[in-house]
């Protein structure tokens, strides 16, 4: 059995849809209202779960509010078979919030209240360290503070297990935490924020995939929407395409291909496959409305 590792957020998703998105200073009448859960480490724990095979074990790793909101996800991500031990409760906090605005092309603003998330801390993490000695691959994202995405990737690297970076939302880091990172997954925004370079073609994207490279990180995938990926692995670079589809919702789509690519590079898939791989997974949950649950199972990948 081998042991896919999440560390990163949870949150309740309040999502509103409209025509259009709103403009600064503009009030508009969403066509619907929904609850949905998310959070960016929980829908990629969520997204390993549901498209690992029977040997792959996904643990995660989160700080949750001591509400209702909690006692409903822990509940959900049980029935996914996800392994729950490394999930705190935090006294007298609520569980992470997200305002997520959607259009009618699917496109998407979201806005974030951390909640419990805020508290998730180096000791939580000391704690679980089995964890990490038995992880083959650790996830990670930004939605949780950078000290406890900092000893994340420190732990895993002692443990020589494998480190992937969503970096999201979008930030400026450190030399000293990208070190850490084996495979980074920008997107086009995030991409900016980490190299300066504007990502609108292949050659930019090259571009930005040289500038991680020379800060020490070994994989850049540069994820694309409707376009697919930019994969580049010692400076060879090429665009993997994705399925074309009709999109509603791209609220889930980064983190269904993040927890997509982690389960196919630990089957042994290259990492050509295992952006198709992913690719394929993300493409089927933008066809859907909701966070966690747009993302698919496996079978459903066939």
């Amino acid at each position: 059995m081998s042991t896919l590792l999440v560390v990163g957020s949870a949150n309740a998703d309040h999502v509103l849809t409209f025509n259009e998105l709103p403009q600064a200073g503009q009030t508009l009448i969403s066509q619907q209202y929904r609850l949905e859960l998310g959070g960016k480490g929980a829908n990629q724990a969520v997204a390993a779960a549901r498209l690992s095979n029977t040997g792959q074990n996904v643990c995660f790793i989160s700080a949750l509010g001591d509400d209702s909101n909690a006692a409903t996800m822990r509940k959900t991500w049980a029935a996914d078979g996800i392994d729950l031990i490394g999930c705190y409760e935090i006294a007298n906090e609520s569980t992470g919030t997200a305002v997520i605005f959607v259009n009618q092309q699917g496109e998407n603003c979201i806005g974030v209240v951390p909640g419990a998330n805020a508290y998730l801390s180096a000791q939580h993490l000391q704690q679980q360290q089995a964890l990490f000695t038995q992880a083959n691959f650790l996830l990670v994202q930004l939605e949780t503070s950078l000290d406890s995405v900092h000893h994340a990737l420190t732990l895993a690297k002692q443990h020589h297990c494998t480190t992937i970076l969503n970096p999201a939302p979008a930030a400026k880091l450190s030399s000293d935490l990208l070190c850490l990172i084996d495979i980074i997954t920008p997107n086009e925004t995030e991409a900016f924020a980490l190299t300066g370079i504007d990502v609108i073609d292949q050659q930019s994207a090259a571009k930005a995939a040289e500038s991680l490279h020379r800060q020490g990180i070994n994989i850049v995938i540069i994820t694309l929407g409707s376009k697919g990926a930019y994969v580049s692995e010692k400076g060879q670079g090429r665009i993997i395409p994705a399925p074309t589809v009709s999109a509603i919702d791209t609220v889930a789509a980064g983190d269904t291909f993040n927890g997509a690519l982690m389960v196919a590079l630990d089957e042994g898939k290259t990492l050509n496959e295992a952006v198709k791989f992913a690719n394929k997974a993300s493409s089927l949950a933008v066809t859907r409305h909701g966070a966690q649950s747009c993302i698919p199972y496996r079978n459903e990948l066939a």
